[in-house]
């Protein structure tokens, strides 16, 4: 099972997949979140308005590893218990590796009445597109 499965319990399809409802632990996606996963507001890298939060929801070591200065780190599989740590006055822009946990996170976030996209292509597009990264381990910052 590839990392992006595992990381999302995953039984079925690849949320960045095209086509078909994704099965989050025996859940319809779109079921549990009112939405289906193309759905999701998105945005690209090069779009991105200044005033936005960058929200990263991977894990500890993908965020050690490398992350946009000045994101907020909000790992998605806690992000339900910690909503209350994202500012609600701006817009919320979500951020992942390949787009699942980003496309959860995002649909989430706007069922509690964010204003959230997810980052199209996920760290690899932002790194691609010429942003700023940096790293929490001592070694150059790595997003792929």
């Amino acid at each position: 099972m590839s990392h992006c499965l595992r990381k999302l319990g995953v039984k079925s399809h690849c949320p960045h997949e095209v086509g078909g409802n994704v099965t989050l632990l025996g859940t319809d996606l779109g079921e549990t979140l009112g939405m289906q996963p193309d759905e999701v507001p998105m945005i690209a890298a090069g779009n991105l308005p200044e005033d936005v939060v960058l929200l990263d929801v991977r894990g500890p070591e993908e965020w050690a590893a490398g992350h946009a200065p000045g994101a907020l780190h909000v790992p998605a599989d806690q992000l339900a218990d910690r909503l209350a740590e994202v500012p609600s006055d701006r817009e919320v822009v979500v951020v992942c590796h390949g787009g699942g946990r980003s496309t959860r996170s995002t649909a989430l976030l706007n069922e509690h009445g964010y204003a959230g996209r997810k980052l199209i292509g996920g760290m690899p597009a932002w790194a691609a597109a010429g942003r700023l990264l940096v790293s929490e381990n001592g070694q150059p910052p790595d997003v792929d």
